[in-house]
């Protein structure tokens, strides 16, 4: 009962403090791992598992959630971790028609998968490098979308999926890109600055608040290095629909 309490009183102290929720994750990470492999029913692979950033972020999100009339921590945070890994499955199985980087060549288990042959062919370490560079910007960003009550879950699912939403989108980016005083405000106070983006982007404030956690993670984009998600921003943004 006292290391429940001891525990509760850390959670507490992480939903103020970023650097404790740190500690907290890191000092829970095997919990989190034993979670993650237990829901897969196989042994965890870190370095290629997206499932064990999802747990992550989900653990992060049951601190945010926690109360003590909840009961004990550790069950409330299994059922949420449950839960967002539950949710990508689904998205998964949605989006199985389409290719990806670690699908794998031929039957054998521990076979290469399709991305380790496109680096092959073109310089093994670099792309290497690059994909262990793109996983770094995705838990980079995730941490500091975890800060404002956002998932990539919330951002997937709130994207604008028509054409002139997008653009609606771009035009607050790139205005948001011009103005460090507006990213620093929007930092400090981790609020969207709704009205001044829907005045000076001549955007209207509903389309803005109807998208508000896609348009966080656009904001955060812009007060960071990035490279490699901007890149993808870019050919995103191109897309949606006419209608």
């Amino acid at each position: 009962m006292n290391e429940e309490h001891v525990l509760v009183s850390q959670v507490y102290k992480a939903k103020e403090d970023m650097e404790a929720a740190d500690r907290l994750i890191g000092a829970y990470l095997p919990f989190i791992k034993s979670e993650t492999a237990k829901y897969l029913k196989r042994p965890l692979i870190e370095e290629n598992d997206d499932e064990l950033s999802i747990a992550m972020i989900a653990f992060h999100e049951a601190i945010r959630g926690y109360a003590k009339g909840r009961g004990a921590f550790l069950p409330f945070a299994s059922m949420l971790i449950k839960s967002r890994l539950t949710d990508h499955m689904r998205r998964e199985k949605r989006h199985r028609g389409h290719l990806s980087l670690d699908l794998p060549i031929g039957e054998a288990e521990d076979g290469d998968t399709l991305g380790m042959q496109l680096s092959a062919g073109e310089n093994g370490q670099e792309a290497y490098a690059s994909r262990d560079a793109t996983r770094a910007e995705i838990e980079e960003l995730a941490r500091q979308l975890m800060d404002f009550g956002v998932s990539f879950t919330d951002v997937a699912e709130n994207c604008p999926r028509q054409r002139r939403t997008l653009y609606a989108c771009q035009k607050v980016m790139e205005y948001a890109k011009g103005s460090p005083e507006l990213l620093e405000e929007f930092l400090r106070t981790r609020r969207l600055p709704a009205v001044r983006l829907s005045k000076e982007c001549h955007v209207d404030k509903k389309t803005l608040e109807r998208h508000r956690k896609y348009l966080v993670a656009l904001l955060l984009i812009c007060t960071n290095g990035y490279e490699i998600i901007r890149g993808h921003l870019k050919h995103v943004l191109r897309g949606g629909t006419d209608r």
